[in-house]
């Protein structure tokens, strides 16, 4: 009877995973990728969501510094020396070695102003790109359009300037003569 109970059981968990198999046959295993996440305001591209303090319209890149963090490794006493009534030293200290991630310093966001959205005209991009290939920058077509060439020569000319984005500044479209310097009013 024991051997015709074990035929049953092991039946019906055959069948069992065999209607397991089939229902699962039957499911779509590609899943859609989720939606990647938009990059932050001013990483890639000029935004008017700036710092905090920023003048009313004006437009704002970022660039961001990470946070730098150190790994220590540490001794902490866990049982303090036996010292003897006579001075010398009856059990040395017990240490435990502890290992721990310290921030050295935290991330950083670095604001700088750009030219406004309304100010990339086709004019003034054909004007950035001689501008760029006039100093060895650029080599493509000029084209009026911030194509990934145009990105890839403004942020090779900032990272010279000590700026590493691909987001035009405004004291870059100011160096390169594309936008007026503000004067100083004489005294």
């Amino acid at each position: 009877m024991t051997q015709a109970i074990f035929k049953n059981r092991r039946a019906w968990h055959l069948a069992l995973a065999l209607l397991t198999c089939t229902a699962l046959a039957g499911c779509d295993p590609v899943t859609s990728p989720s939606p990647a996440e938009p990059p932050e305001p001013g990483v890639l591209e000029a935004t008017r969501n700036g710092p905090a303090d920023a003048p009313a319209g004006s437009c704002w890149g970022k660039t961001i510094s990470p946070a730098v963090v150190e790994r220590v490794t540490e001794q902490v006493q866990i049982k303090p020396a036996l010292v003897n009534p006579d001075g010398t030293i009856g059990r040395l200290p017990v240490y435990r070695t502890e290992k721990r991630q310290v921030i050295v310093t935290p991330r950083r966001d670095n604001w700088f102003q750009t030219p406004c959205p309304d100010v990339l005209t086709p004019e003034f991009l054909s004007s950035l790109q001689r501008a760029l290939q006039v100093r060895g920058g650029y080599s493509g077509a000029i084209t009026g359009k911030l194509d990934a060439k145009t990105r890839t020569a403004v942020e090779r000319f900032q990272r010279a300037q000590g700026l590493d984005s691909a987001v035009l500044s405004l004291a870059t479209a100011r160096t390169l003569g594309l936008i007026a310097v503000p004067r100083v009013p004489s005294e």
